[in-house]
């Protein structure tokens, strides 16, 4: 498992591309940041298993219980998984709120993990 403050520290990454994107394209309006959040994540995610942030800590999704390590051995999070926890990323509270292990519920719920690389 990745520690909190790498995720945190991605997280910001994210936020910050989102918010930077967002400007370029529309100026006001305060939901484009969030739909640029989320559909970075859906596509990096689903494709090659980290956003920006998370390249940038050294960090990766997979797949919980998955062999091998991640897109290196071809075990992808994959598309649906990527919009279960985008989905849940983007209303917060499932990713403020971890379970036993550490882990958001927002992964929990797409049987994912974010781990270090």
């Amino acid at each position: 498992m990745a520690p909190l403050g790498r995720r945190v520290g991605a997280l910001f990454v994210d936020w910050a591309v989102a918010w930077a994107i967002a400007a370029l394209i529309a100026r006001g309006n305060e939901f484009v940041p969030l739909g640029v959040l989320a559909v970075m994540n859906v596509i990096l995610v689903g494709s090659i298993g980290f956003t920006i942030g998370h390249r940038i800590f050294g960090l990766q999704v997979r797949v919980l219980g998955a062999p091998g390590k991640g897109t290196v051995d071809g075990v992808l999070v994959g598309f649906r998984r990527a919009i279960v926890r985008t989905v849940l990323l983007c209303l917060v509270i499932p990713a403020v709120v971890w379970d036993g292990d550490g882990r958001g519920l927002h992964d929990r719920a797409a049987g994912t993990v974010i781990t270090r690389r």
